[in-house]
């Protein structure tokens, strides 16, 4: 009796099943013979005759007969009942031979309420098959569907389930449970057939109302495209931003993010109330200049000529310029070092930006940071928030169109912090060199090259600078000019453009230089030329209502008429006093429009002891006074009763300017040495440097502004701490000229220069 190995197949008693004849050759090693008696056995994985073990089989097989052998290309085998595989053997041909035993079924099953129940299930199978492609060819096979068996093993190839679960119907001995089985595992399949075709079906109508929808817009686009060419005046603003959109040398993620903003604003309409800020979106993001520019090589000596034409001295920073260039042409880069331009009001930090990027032959762009306090002033807002913006930068780079402008950051020591972030923090990704290569903007979202912008900073002090901030750039101090200098500033710069700005013609206006001299020396006090510009500004505007009237030309301005054509009194000058009194030492200042002169007033009066000061000083300055005052009575024991009997009262003018800094410390100790001594002091001697509580001299800085000060004020001597000698390279050489520069190194030793002699002891022990 042929053996026929099945798998993951409904076969029952009292069913009928179907084998392609090929099936049935293959795996029983016969042919199909009609009424030819067959014993099925269940497989518990799928496989070839060859592949098969005794292990490989379930334990209850149904024994059959071959009905029919060429049911519409099919073996139709009849199943009988059950049978025990009691032994199973592979013979070398790979047939397989069985001994069985038979295995009775409990007859617990109603015939008539089965037939109802099969009926029932025939009409439920017809009904799902009811307009099915299909249909016919099933109700030939349903025609001869008598058992449950029958209808199981039918459609047991579309049923989805585990071999275990259809074994389970041959292992069970009722009929009736058995058949409870076959009707709930048809009714679930057919259940899940209906959702499956359901989702197929919908699934199809969704996939043709793409492909409809696709087609339709491909027709539309091409209509479009003929009458954009018919009438290009027509073209709307959307289609010309999505062609600017393809146009532009986006990155991946910028082409992405494009993408996705661009579908969602046709989706919106021109309704929408979103519709404006998606299209403002990308319509920054097809203005921004994504292609980056070539290096271009640079002519040294015309870049020179063109920073000698736009500013007069600042030799150093010119220098240092050039060396940028030079260093930029030498490694075909875009940009370098990020340079922080340190200096006062006026001394042409900002104007210089422009003539780099004149010489350079590049965009300039100006960003003030003064008074920013919010992150986003600088990487933009989200575009969550109404009223979203682009930072700064970006909106800069924007302005310019290009992405390689020299780019200056102007006022970068007035950044403040608020509840809204921390701008400062913000700028480190824009100046760092390894991360600006990606800098994403909150509102653009995508990362931006910045790689190629040249950034130039600018402040008046470093003091307000965050230190990593500060460790991103190179500081480049701009010196306060001389008087030489202001003259032919005035003369090459400011009264030409100031003349050109109020229309008077060439040689029409006359300026003598002692009139130059006069307006620099009486009417101005700072480090740079702003004021000077202003008062150009002003004479020229009195001298055009003067020309406008019909009064002479060309109008010669003398010292003397500038009190009236200026419409001010000259500033109260602040030279060096002429008498000299024992307690009063001049001292040099460091502020943020240059350099000064202030004096140190001391006074002992009749009291317990106690020392006052006055003069709105800072900590640091008060530390020094306390500092100068332990010095002097080390120094001079023997006026000791002085301060144990007397008050010490001291002073530093103007009361209402706030001051600090350590480099008063000589002048405090001079002033207290000269008081306690009765040795007074010259005031045209000056003096700066920080002192120690071993009387050391310790450096100072600004000492260019200081010794600008000193000149100004008419002071002829000025004693300076000897480290700061390097220093005297960035004078002036006219300031140097004027002054006596002398080194010291301690107290001692100044005060012995003071014609202040300490008594023992001669040396301060240490």
């Amino acid at each position: 009796m042929p053996v026929l190995p099945v798998h993951n197949a409904v076969a029952v008693p009292d069913s009928t099943v179907y084998f392609r004849p090929d099936y049935y050759r293959s795996m029983t090693g016969r042919e199909p013979q009609q009424d030819a008696k067959v014993i099925l056995v269940v497989t518990k994985e799928p496989m070839a005759r060859a592949e098969v073990k005794p292990e490989s089989f379930y334990p209850v097989g149904v024994s059959g007969i071959v009905r029919e052998t060429d049911v519409q290309g099919f073996v139709l085998v009849e199943l009988r009942s059950r049978v025990n595989i009691e032994e199973l053997t592979i013979q070398p041909d790979k047939t397989i031979k069985v001994e069985v035993s038979r295995r009775p079924d409990i007859e617990d099953l109603d015939p008539a309420d089965a037939q109802r129940r099969v009926t029932a299930m025939k009409e439920e199978v017809l009904a799902f098959a009811d307009g099915k492609p299909w249909q016919a060819a099933l109700r030939v096979f349903a025609s001869m569907w008598t058992t449950m068996g029958d209808i199981a093993a039918g459609l047991s190839p579309w049923m989805p389930g585990k071999s275990e679960e259809r074994y389970a119907l041959l292992a069970e001995d009722s009929k009736a449970r058995r058949f409870e089985m076959m009707e709930k595992m048809l009714y679930e399949n057919l259940e899940l057939m209906k959702v499956g075709n359901e989702v197929r079906t919908a699934q199809e109508e969704d996939h043709q109302k793409l492909y409809r929808e696709a087609a339709i817009k491909k027709q539309l686009e091409y209509l479009q495209n003929e009458l954009d060419e018919m009438h290009p005046e027509n073209i709307s603003d959307l289609q010309k931003l999505e062609q600017r959109l393809k146009d532009a040398p986006l990155n991946e993620l910028a082409r992405k993010e494009c993408g996705k903003v661009l579908s969602r604003l046709k989706q919106e309409g021109k309704n929408s109330a979103e519709y404006g800020l998606l299209y403002d979106y990308l319509d920054f993001l097809a203005s921004l200049p994504w292609q980056k520019a070539e290096a271009k090589d640079i002519d040294l000596d015309e870049a020179e000529k063109i920073l000698d034409a736009d500013h007069f001295g600042l030799s150093k920073v010119k220098r240092r310029i050039i060396q940028q260039i030079a260093v930029m042409n030498l490694r075909r880069l875009q940009s370098g070092s990020i340079l922080l331009f340190v200096g006062a009001p006026g001394t042409g930090k900002t104007s210089i930006g422009q003539s780099i990027a004149k010489a350079l032959g590049r965009e300039y762009v100006r960003v003030s940071l003064g008074g920013v306090r919010d992150e986003a002033d600088i990487r933009g807002h989200r575009r969550t928030y109404i009223g979203a913006m682009p930072g700064r930068i970006l909106d800069g780079i924007q302005k310019c169109g290009v992405s390689n402008p020299v780019m200056v950051l102007d006022e970068v020591d007035k950044l403040s912090m608020s509840y809204n972030g921390d701008p400062a923090s913000a700028l480190l990704e824009v100046l760092d060199p390894e991360q600006n290569k990606s800098f994403t903007d909150h509102y653009l979202n995508v990362p931006f090259d910045l790689s190629d912008v040249l950034f130039i900073c600018t402040a008046n002090s470093l003091d307000t600078i965050p230190q990593p901030l500060l460790d991103r750039m190179e500081v480049i101090s701009f010196q306060g000019y001389t008087p030489t200098e202001k003259q032919e500033i005035a003369r090459l710069h400011l009264l030409p453009k100031a003349m050109e700005a109020v229309g008077i013609g060439e040689g029409e206006l006359e300026l003598a230089p002692e009139t130059v001299q006069a307006i620099i020396d009486d009417y101005t006090r700072e480090a740079g030329v702003r004021g000077l510009k202003k008062c150009m500004d002003t004479l020229c505007r009195s001298a055009a209502v003067h020309l406008v009237r019909g009064g002479e030309k060309p109008l010669r301005v003398t010292p003397g008429d500038l009190r009236e054509l200026l419409d001010m009194r000259p500033l109260p000058h602040r030279h060096v006093k002429d008498g000299s009194k024992p307690g009063v030492v001049t001292g040099l200042a460091w502020t943020p429009v240059g350099g000064d002169v202030l004096y140190i007033e001391t006074l002992l009066t009749r009291g317990s002891g106690k020392t006052v000061i006055t003069g709105r000083l800072g900590d640091v300055m008060k530390e020094s006074a306390q500092i100068a005052v332990s010095l002097v009575k080390h120094l001079f024991p023997e006026h000791a009763d002085l301060f144990e009997h007397n008050d010490l009262h001291i002073h530093v003018p103007d009361g209402a300017t706030p001051k600090d800094g350590p480099s008063a410390g000589v002048t405090l100790t001079s002033s207290l040495a000269s008081l306690v001594t009765g040795v007074p002091v010259p005031p045209t001697i000056a003096m700066t440097g920080e002192v120690s509580l071993q009387g050391e001299v310790k450096p100072i800085g600004g000492l260019p502004e200081k010794l600008m000060a000193a000149q100004r004020a008419g002071v002829t001597k000025v004693f300076i701490p000897e480290e700061n000698l390097d220093d005297l390279r960035e004078v002036a050489s006219e300031v140097k000229e004027a002054l006596e520069i002398v080194p010291v190194t301690d107290v001692e030793e100044l005060l012995a220069c003071l014609g202040i002699h300490p008594k023992e002891p001669t040396r301060i022990a240490v």
